[in-house]
């Protein structure tokens, strides 16, 4: 069976190896939207624009899953998505559910693009999770462009974990599949003071029950 696996950049990636890793004998598709990434400041409308032909190529190559390996894509246009492709999709999202039940300071940090915190989904996920937390959200703007172009700046990214890391965060939601490439460096600034987490895991068994399904 073929998968298809979108990202505007290199963390659909990190995800198709992982789905891949666990379920090797699925043919994946990974597609990339080189021209127009990142999407993590550009209008929803946008973006839609972007994604639409490259769903429908997949589509057309016979992928009868898409996995939105995209916080961004997911967070904004996924039931638009749903509407317009007959073909169902995997959605990754930022793990607010999760840090929930995993925090015990009650202090959360969400790594996330700037239009992934501004959506109605985040924001959704904040109120129903997150309501008696205290969810942190560093500036990460520019990370996405930093990994996408292998310009890693550590220490600008040490300075704002630090900085949130500092008011007793013990959960690190990593809300941008870029940002799966600097997982371990996240983790050795956290230092063991926060667990980091994104959504691999959670993506391969969600497309496992998928498939399941299908066959």
């Amino acid at each position: 069976m073929k998968v298809g696996v979108f990202d505007s950049g290199v963390g659909g990636l990190s995800v198709a190896n992982a789905i891949k890793k666990s379920l090797p004998q699925l043919e994946i598709e990974l597609r990339e939207d080189k021209e127009h990434v990142p999407y993590g400041t550009r209008r929803p409308s946008e973006i839609l624009e972007f994604v639409r032909p490259i769903f429908q190529q997949m589509i057309d190559d016979g992928c009868r899953v898409i996995v939105i390996a995209c916080n961004t894509v997911s967070t904004t246009l996924t039931p638009e998505l749903r509407r317009l492709f007959d073909v169902p999709l995997i959605a990754v999202e930022p793990m607010v559910k999760y840090a929930a039940k995993l925090t015990r300071s009650g202090t959360i940090i969400v790594c996330a693009t700037p239009v992934t915190l501004a959506s109605p989904r985040y924001h959704y996920l904040k109120s129903r999770y997150a309501r008696e937390l205290t969810v942190l959200e560093p500036d990460c703007h520019d990370w996405a462009h930093m990994i996408q172009h292998n310009e890693i700046d550590e220490e600008k990214i040490r300075a704002r974990l630090e900085a949130a890391l500092s008011k007793n965060a013990d959960v690190i939601v990593l809300g941008c599949t870029h940002y799966h490439w600097i997982e371990q460096e996240i983790k050795t600034i956290a230092d063991k003071r926060a667990q980091v987490i994104q959504p691999e895991p959670i993506v391969v068994q969600q497309l496992k029950q998928l498939l399941a399904q299908l066959a």
